[in-house]
């Protein structure tokens, strides 16, 4: 026997080698080729360990990550601008819109507020003309009494058919002139009156002063009765001495009041709106 006979052998078994192949092989794929080099030679080994370069990869990988996750995000502020560019159009065509809508509103209420002052302009000139007619009339009735009272006579009111005295026809003229004139409360003239007013104004022509409200007025001379009534007589509404409403009695059973505010200076009828009394001053 050999000296060397006992020491065992470095060299692995070519049998052993190839099943470690297979197994390999039967493992891994493309990692067996390698285990099979590996085999084959250990000087071969080392170097297959390091043509794996997962960093690099790795680190690639990030870098893709990365710029895709901005380019999302840059995306998402573009939107984002773009909303914001939206809701501010919207915005200002909504405020152009109500602009343009106050523009017309305003218009409009200039254009109905010129039309309303050329109505007044023509109604007041057409007032002028009224009252003016109105004086000339009332001058012609003030010549016509004074004629009356020089000669003696009695001159008739143009609306009766009854004697009417030199004051009685001073009164009915001032109160006639006054029909188409504006009633106001508290009203005493000369383009405004009030029931009342209008009464004591017609009675100071003839140079009698009488209170000035309805109550009074209607105590202020002897009561008649309305079937016995003259130019120039009080009638009033109510009680005597509670009176809510007076007029002027014109003669031809009709009357001149300031009645309100919707009507105004007003000549009517006695049935029109008839009186509770009368009283006669004159």
């Amino acid at each position: 026997m050999s000296h060397t006979a006992h020491i065992p052998s470095h060299r692995k078994p070519r049998q052993r080698a190839s099943k470690s192949a297979l197994r390999a092989g039967v493992a891994g794929g493309v990692l067996s080729t390698i285990a099979v080099a590996g085999a084959a030679g250990p000087a071969q080994a080392e170097p297959v360990t390091q043509t794996i370069e997962m960093p690099t990869i790795t680190s690639g990988f990030s870098t893709a990550v990365a710029a895709s996750a901005q380019a999302t995000q840059q995306v998402a502020l573009d939107l984002e601008t773009q909303a914001d560019e939206d809701a501010a159009a919207e915005k200002a065509a909504k405020t152009a819109k109500k602009a343009h809508a106050e523009a017309v509103r305003k218009a409009e209420a200039k254009k109905k507020a010129e039309a309303a002052a050329k109505a007044r302009a023509e109604a007041k000139a057409k007032e002028r003309a009224e009252r003016a007619s109105r004086t000339a009339e009332r001058t012609t009735l003030s010549a016509s009494s004074g004629s009356s009272d020089s000669t003696g006579s009695s001159a008739s009111a143009p609306s009766s058919s009854s004697n009417v005295s030199g004051s009685a026809a001073s009164i009915v003229a001032f109160a006639k002139a006054q029909v188409g004139d504006a009633y106001v409360s508290g009203g005493t003239g000369p383009n405004a009156w009030d029931c009342s007013g209008l009464v004591q104004a017609a009675y100071r022509t003839a140079g009698i002063d009488l209170p000035r409200v309805s109550q009074s007025q209607s105590t202020a001379g002897t009561q008649v009765s309305l079937d016995n009534l003259q130019p120039g007589d009080i009638l009033y509404w109510g009680g005597a001495g509670s009176a809510y409403h007076v007029a002027i009695y014109v003669g031809g059973g009709e009357f001149v009041g300031a009645q309100n505010s919707s009507t105004g200076t007003v000549q009517r009828s006695l049935d029109y709106d008839r009186p509770t009394g009368a009283v006669r001053v004159l």
